[in-house]
């Protein structure tokens, strides 16, 4: 398809998705006005039940835990196929790392930043179930620190921060733990993801049962899965840097 094609194929569909989501946004409810009797419901059974004080993550990770699962392999899938179809375009010889020349202040910066945004990364995914954040926002902040070493012109030490074999290990570490959680509560002769460990005491770590452990079988596997497609992208970033040259 031509370029011109595609600029007329899009300014033919743009109109049509702007109002889709312009109609869809109309619908919402003003901010703090929500009014649904099972959001009314779940914020009186959670704090109750599950002893989670965030009762976003305890439907994530308990209500609708099998949902989530689903969620992970999706985000799993798309991963490794994205990092599938890439590699099979390059050869050995493209993936050599490659820095990028950048202003001293920017790269004092974004090294700087490296370690707050992993410990923010962090401290969202431990406290997800008990504050705002959970193991989704938590493993997105984690991928992001590594990324500030890419944007601050380190691309070799992003690549020695994120090694492709150990990234793919974490990332079926994530979706496979959260399988065997579920798994052992079938064992125990529960149903899947049935919630084996007690709600634990309210506001603390030691809370919610089985969803921390769900919490950070999400957590890594969104961070990895984020790294690795990072390491793909910036992949042909690099290589079509090295063919300018």
């Amino acid at each position: 398809m031509s370029r011109r094609s595609r600029i007329g194929l899009f300014a033919a569909t743009a109109p049509i998705f702007a109002a889709l989501v312009f109609w869809g946004l109309a619908g919402l409810p003003d901010f703090g006005h929500y009014n649904h009797p099972y959001g009314k419901l779940l914020s009186r059974a959670a704090p109750v039940d599950r002893h989670t004080s965030n009762v976003v993550s305890a439907t994530t990770f308990d209500y609708r835990g099998f949902d989530t699962l689903g969620e992970e392999f999706i985000l799993f899938a798309s991963a490794m196929g994205v990092a599938l179809l890439l590699r099979d375009v390059r050869d050995v010889e493209s993936r050599r790392p490659y820095d990028r020349v950048e202003d001293d202040a920017v790269q004092l910066l974004g090294i700087l930043m490296v370690p707050v945004t992993v410990l923010l990364g962090l401290w969202l995914a431990a406290y997800g179930y008990i504050t705002p954040g959970g193991g989704f926002q938590g493993g997105v902040v984690l991928a992001g620190g590594l990324v500030l070493l890419w944007a601050a012109g380190r691309y070799r030490a992003y690549r020695a921060a994120s090694p492709i074999p150990l990234v793919e290990l974490a990332e079926g570490v994530g979706a496979g733990g959260y399988v065997v959680v579920g798994l052992a509560a079938l064992v125990s002769g529960a149903p899947f993801l049935q919630n084996l460990f007690g709600p634990g005491h309210f506001g603390t770590l030691l809370s919610g049962g089985s969803i921390p452990f769900l919490n950070w079988a999400a957590a890594i596997e969104v961070a990895a899965a984020n790294v690795l497609l990072y390491n793909e992208v910036f992949e042909e970033y690099a290589l079509s840097l090295r063919s300018r040259r």
